[in-house]
């Protein structure tokens, strides 16, 4: 059983959504947990801490340097990842599984959706990562996906993000984007576009 440490909220009543948060590096299970239970009341909440150190820092997988990643780590954990969401969504009898993550858990859920496609039916990547060209993945087909990100974000580079989202859209994903014009940070326009695109998938 992968094994990561967590709080949870319990959902409202059984069958509930289960809604799933990464923080991002130096962040914890806390960073948004409670935005979770805002933005789908009644959810069953559940926010892992990443299990890697970097210098103090928490995070999901191994890097060698920025945007510089160990593949062979996240690989390993990825699947680590996916397994814990398939063991989540059992235990919790979950109607559906959402997600969502910030920087380098927005990396860990773009990479556990592009190899085990199954395990989310949506999720909101805010400005993820991904320096690498994934391979084709028909999984992803009608999955929804909201990907945010800052056109002066130092991290992310705009022309990586433009790069996934036009993958996503090649596999059939409906894909929501949420441009700021700022950095790697969450303004207030990027909160109400999540707030949005949750809404919108509780129909």
């Amino acid at each position: 059983m992968a094994s990561y440490h967590y709080i949870e909220t319990e959902g409202a009543a059984v069958g509930a959504p289960l809604f799933l948060t990464f923080h991002g590096t130096g962040g914890d299970e806390n960073q948004f947990h409670g935005f979770a239970s805002q933005l789908v009341p009644g959810a069953h909440v559940i926010s892992a801490r990443g299990d890697v150190s970097e210098h103090g820092a928490a995070r999901f997988f191994r890097r060698t340097g920025e945007g510089v990643y160990d593949m062979k780590d996240l690989a390993e954990r990825t699947g680590a990842m996916a397994r814990f969401i398939a063991e989540q969504k059992q235990r919790t009898g979950a109607s559906r599984v959402i997600a969502m993550g910030f920087s380098n858990g927005a990396n860990i859920l773009a990479s556990v959706m592009l190899t085990h496609p199954e395990v989310v039916d949506e999720a909101a990547l805010l400005h993820p990562l991904i320096p690498w060209q994934p391979q084709p993945q028909p999984g992803l087909a009608g999955r929804r996906i909201l990907v945010t990100a800052g056109k002066r974000d130092p991290i992310c580079p705009p022309e990586l993000t433009r790069q996934l989202n036009s993958y996503l859209a090649a596999q059939g994903a409906d894909l929501t984007e949420y441009w700021s014009e700022g950095g790697h940070g969450i303004d207030q326009p990027e909160v109400q576009a999540i707030a949005r695109f949750f809404g919108q998938g509780q129909g």
